[in-house]
């Protein structure tokens, strides 16, 4: 297995260099730079220039760009533009109040969805399910950023209830940004617990289990449960693996100080280090989740590890049979 966790940490690398180099290019082919937002109103064509010297915004596109991957080979994402602080500080500054708000989201959508899949699966084809499934699909359809100006009007500024906006009185701000996250991901979760429960219920072993006077209960939490956790945990990594990215429409309608909200305000004043530097780092969160998630499938089904097992244990004797032939 530790073959394979070394072979996806290796393959990581031409993704970072591949995503850094799309958003570096994307971001310079956009009108304007840092220096038209730095400069005064009044400045001049000389001055705008001057500042773009200093920055370093006057050489070529390539050259910048291989001179930020030279950097951040040893450890340094850059600095800003626009703030006196460096891309580091500036991320991890931001990211604790992504991650508690991803992993609200996370643990709301998995609190609401396994029952609710699992109910439905369970009354499969009656009105229960009906509405089960009607209920996912509008949590589906709705856009969060919708979702979440509705929630705003009703529990704060209607009602009063809830804060409108920032992270200023904890866990009552938390609220609302974390049911408009979730309420996307509990209804993918909802439908894929749902088809995953029907396909394990419907097995020969679940039939002999009850015919042995196992009580329902039992037979949903022990057995069929267990076994349909591979797709279950799929849908759950990526929610976890894109938190860092996958709220920034949230973060900017709540005014959340979180890494989205960051990216949309560096994008804005086109602070392409901050920009890069964010990126980068949410894909390799998001890579070692993926990965953290195909070990996990090991611990679940026993036939993915043994499939581990066999893959370097294949690989062991090819060695030993090329150091014999070569011998």
């Amino acid at each position: 297995m530790h073959r394979y966790v070394l072979k996806r940490i290796i393959l990581l690398i031409p993704v970072l260099l591949g995503v850094s180099m799309l958003v570096y290019c994307i971001l310079d082919l956009a009108p304007g730079d840092a220096a038209d937002i730095l400069a005064p109103d009044d400045a001049t064509l000389e001055e705008k220039e001057a500042l773009r010297e200093e920055l370093g915004l006057n050489r070529p596109v390539l050259v910048r760009y291989f001179e930020y991957m030279w950097k951040l080979l040893h450890g340094d994402l850059g600095e800003s533009y626009l703030s006196p602080v460096s891309v580091w500080s500036a991320f991890t500054q931001k990211a604790p109040n992504t991650l508690k708000l991803g992993l609200a989201s996370v643990i709301f959508a998995v609190g609401t969805s396994l029952p609710l899949g699992i109910y439905a699966a369970r009354h499969r084809g009656s009105w229960k399910d009906a509405i089960s499934m009607i209920l996912a699909i509008l949590g589906l359809s709705m856009p969060n950023f919708w979702l979440g100006l509705l929630l705003m009007l009703l529990f704060a500024l209607r009602l009063g209830w809830l804060p409108s906006g920032g992270a200023d009185m904890g866990l009552r701000s938390l609220i609302l940004p974390t049911i408009t996250i979730g309420t996307g991901m509990m209804a993918t979760l909802t439908r894929t617990t749902r088809s995953s429960m029907l396909d394990v219920i419907r097995q020969d072993y679940l039939r002999t289990a009850r015919a042995k006077g196992v009580t329902e209960e039992v037979v949903i939490k022990k057995h069929a449960l267990k076994n349909a956790l591979i797709p279950i945990i799929t849908i759950i990594g990526t929610m976890l693996g894109g938190i860092l990215g996958g709220a920034t429409l949230t973060e900017s309608v709540f005014s959340w100080p979180g890494v989205g909200r960051l990216i949309i305000d560096s994008l804005n004043g086109r602070d392409t280090p901050v920009v890069t530097g964010c990126i980068i780092m949410t894909t390799m969160f998001f890579s070692v989740v993926l990965l953290a998630v195909d070990l996990i499938y090991a611990f679940v089904d026993p036939r993915i590890k043994a499939q581990y097992a066999s893959k370097s244990k294949k690989g062991g004797e090819k060695k030993d049979g090329e150091k014999a032939a070569t011998a």
